[in-house]
């Protein structure tokens, strides 16, 4: 085959091969997926599953407000996607959100930066929820 033919076939799959990222889920529907049967739909710590906790969920529209009206985004984000255990409460009964994120995201490329991306946006929602 000449090099054009080859150049041209090429430039053919290329043009026909269109990249189409996958949409990512907002923090609204990975909070739902993950984190409502424990904190509830609305973050009060209320959600169906709490009740068989040994510890009560966190009302996650306080977090704010317990931290002087400031939200700590970084730690929020650290504390779902596992980077930081909350040591002060005991063993740690929520799931490790960012292996979470890996496996489900395993198959796809830049798996790591995608789950630190899912534990964000779970974090911008929760900052959303905050009550004064």
């Amino acid at each position: 085959m000449p090099r054009s033919a080859s150049v041209a076939l090429v430039l053919l799959v290329a043009l026909g091969c269109r990249y189409a990222p996958r949409e990512e889920p907002s923090g609204a529907v990975l909070y739902a997926r993950h984190c409502a049967a424990c904190h509830g739909t609305e973050g009060r710590g209320d959600g169906p599953v709490a009740p068989a906790l040994r510890r009560p969920p966190n009302d996650l529209t306080l977090l704010a407000r317990e931290n002087g009206g400031r939200f700590d985004a970084a730690h929020v984000a650290t504390v779902i996607d596992g980077r930081s255990p909350v040591v002060e409460h005991g063993t740690r009964e929520m799931p490790v959100w960012g292996v979470v994120f890996e496996a489900e995201l395993s198959d796809e490329a830049y798996t790591g930066y995608r789950a630190i991306e899912r534990s964000r946006s779970l974090t911008d929602h929760i900052a959303a929820i905050q009550v004064e």
